[in-house]
């Protein structure tokens, strides 16, 4: 089966040397590139040297030592490469957006790249797998595709199982509703041929961020997801406490969420100056 494509699929993975998307580092990414033009799929794997120490829980994860890694290269040696690789292509991997996503658009932003993810689509297989049949990687493979998985949590062996996932989801879930334990339809046949379905169904549309710090509320107003301030309107809160501002801005948030709140002052601050004019 070939994905009906609008533009470019990117599938996913990455190793790390935890899961603090903030503080750790990558150690192995592996991307799969699905072309709209109907070529075959290109590849990507590296092993990068992280420059900071693995901890001993992701070591027993995904196997990869100092040792394998002290001769590779460093993220900014290989990150303009891989920054063109993706382009402006959509996303997909399983459970792309709690780890994957947030580490490599900090990795990017280290090096001075701004990898934004507005405009693209975002596929979770995690979330089609978990809304339809919880289950692991592993057990999700076997399910839709009967196939065993092999060297779990090597980067490139984790994309194409994903791959086979996610077309093992759409054949077998391709005009099912998605209903709730009562029988009641929470949404129409989501999960098709379709990149803007998948995306709508795997993402929660509320969030604003890829860490969840933001969210909109009913009214389409974006507030914090967090903190003393939770549920508070975030431009309000930071124009009337510039502390919190200035913390957000120092604190081990993602680039994104900073971008997003300088955005939301510096537009305010701009339209403010227009309308004293």
């Amino acid at each position: 089966m070939d994905f009906n494509l609008k533009k470019d699929l990117v599938f996913l993975d990455v190793e790390a040397t935890g899961l603090n998307v903030i503080r750790d580092r990558i150690v192995q990414i592996a991307l799969v590139k699905y072309l709209k033009n109907g070529k075959a799929p290109e590849e990507m794997v590296l092993l990068i040297n992280p420059g900071i120490p693995i901890s001993p829980e992701a070591m027993n994860v995904h196997g990869l030592t100092p040792k394998d890694l002290h001769n590779k290269p460093s993220f900014g040696q290989v990150g303009q490469k891989l920054f063109d690789f993706i382009g402006n292509a959509d996303m997909a991997g399983y459970n792309l957006m709690r780890l994957d996503i947030p580490i490599l658009m900090e990795e990017f932003a280290r090096i001075g790249l701004d990898f934004n993810i507005n405009g693209r689509k975002m596929i979770d297989a995690q979330r089609i797998f978990y809304k339809m049949e919880p289950r692991t990687l592993k057990a999700a493979l076997k399910f839709y595709c009967d196939k065993t998985m092999e060297n779990a949590h090597d980067a490139l062996a984790d994309v194409h199982a994903t791959i086979d996932v996610l077309k093992g989801q759409i054949k077998a879930y391709e005009g099912q509703d998605w209903t709730d334990a009562e029988g009641n339809i929470l949404a129409e046949q989501p999960v098709k041929n379709d990149i803007q379905s998948l995306h709508d169904f795997t993402n929660d549309l509320k969030t604003v961020d890829a860490t969840q710090k933001l969210r909109y509320d009913v009214n389409g107003t974006i507030v914090f997801n967090f903190g003393k301030h939770n549920g508070k309107p975030v431009l309000e809160t930071l124009l009337k406490d510039k502390q919190y501002y200035n913390w957000i801005l120092n604190k081990e948030f993602s680039v994104q969420v900073k971008q997003i709140v300088k955005k939301l002052v510096s537009e305010y601050e701009k339209s403010n100056r227009k309308g004293h004019q």
